[in-house]
């Protein structure tokens, strides 16, 4: 097989989990999904709330380790196989390949136009479930405004920029160059055969980004080994070696360095999800005047499970007025409002929720 039908093989995998995802449900909720109204991700099977801050700083720190182990080893793997641009041009040229050559490149604009309705509706789905976003296309304003608007500006950079984004405004791209070392993996041309070379320019020919591989490594290459796959066809049947291919070393001490540790935040992050504790408790006294000797309290109770809890609140050193037995539905965040009315003496208050056996208690302050 070739390289093209490899990284064809990538790309669909891709395309198919990245479109699949938000129809995914793990215990009733999506596996990936920000929740704007309540400000909480779903995140395969468990949720983390925004003021989770710490969570998200780590999850980030992660992220970005994960590209420099990626970048540093593999160099501009991602451009080349994986990126969602690369994706929908390679699928867009696949589709029209069979269109006589002058019109190809308005017959991929067309294909284009509802290619980037797919993923202007896709992006909505990561924040509004699917089976809601058909129904709010034609109910709500908001939703109908956003995926116009990704749909134009979309189309219009994939239409008409395309490949030069890759080129000459993309960051990471620009990033990933600055990460690379002697022994990253690249594609390079033999220059010890160059004089074998057949000078077909093929390899040339057949750069989606315009580059030629024979003059050397240049930052706009994407690694989609095109220019191997052309240079093979045409040395293969005359029983030579390629002159393209890719070099580097992916087995040396820095994958080893770099892997460890974003191995080792991946597997602190994991074990920090997995230990947050199933129900929070978090009580804040509200600055009005009631009645002399009444104080007015917030209490928010945040179920991080799956499983609905039935709870009760009470209340040491004081009289409790407002609900006692609470009904938390999965995934969610109950506030409520408690007036207090202090009893004599300098006996503490201290709120008490019990969850079964499981007991959280929060003392509070009192004017």
């Amino acid at each position: 097989m070739t390289w093209k039908g490899y990284r064809r093989i990538a790309e669909t995998v891709q395309a198919v989990l990245i479109v699949g995802l938000p129809f995914l449900k793990i215990k009733g909720e999506s596996a990936l999904r920000f929740d704007i109204p309540t400000l909480k991700l779903h995140f395969f099977g468990t949720v983390l709330w925004i003021n989770e801050f710490y969570l998200f700083l780590l999850a980030t720190v992660f992220f970005l380790m994960f590209i420099v182990f990626i970048t540093t080893i593999f160099g501009r793997i991602w451009c080349g196989w994986l990126c969602p641009q690369t994706v929908l041009l390679d699928f867009s040229s696949d589709l029209v390949k069979r269109i006589p050559f002058r019109y190809r490149d308005g017959a991929r604009r067309v294909v284009l136009i509802p290619l980037s309705a797919l993923v202007s509706l896709t992006l909505i789905w990561y924040f509004v479930p699917p089976l809601e976003t058909w129904k709010a296309l034609f109910h709500s304003k908001v939703i109908t405004g956003f995926f116009l608007t990704l749909w134009v500006v979309i189309y219009l950079e994939l239409a008409f920029l395309g490949r030069r984004f890759c080129k000459s405004i993309c960051p990471y791209s620009m990033l990933q160059s600055g990460l690379f070392d002697k022994d990253t993996l690249v594609i390079e041309f033999d220059t010890s055969r160059q004089e074998g070379c057949m000078g077909c320019d093929k390899c040339a020919h057949v750069c989606p980004v315009g580059i030629d591989i024979k003059k050397g490594l240049r930052r706009e290459c994407v690694a989609c080994a095109e220019c191997i796959d052309a240079c093979v066809s045409m040395t293969r049947p005359r029983g030579i070696a390629p002159f393209i291919g890719y070099t580097g070393k992916v087995l040396r001490p820095k994958m080893f360095i770099v892997g460890g540790v974003t191995l080792l935040l991946g597997v602190v992050l994991f074990v920090i999800i997995s230990l947050r504790p199933p129900l929070t408790m978090v009580v804040s006294r509200e600055p009005v005047k009631l009645v002399k000797g009444v104080n007015e309290y917030t209490m928010t109770v945040t179920n991080n499970t799956g499983v609905k809890r039935n709870v009760t609140v009470s209340l040491r050193g004081g009289v409790l007025i407002g609900s006692r037995h609470l009904e938390v539905s999965p995934y969610t965040r109950l506030v409520l409002r408690y007036k207090v009315r202090k009893e004599g003496g300098d006996t503490p208050l201290v709120f008490v929720l019990k969850d079964g056996k499981r007991v959280l208690e929060q003392e509070v302050g009192f004017l």
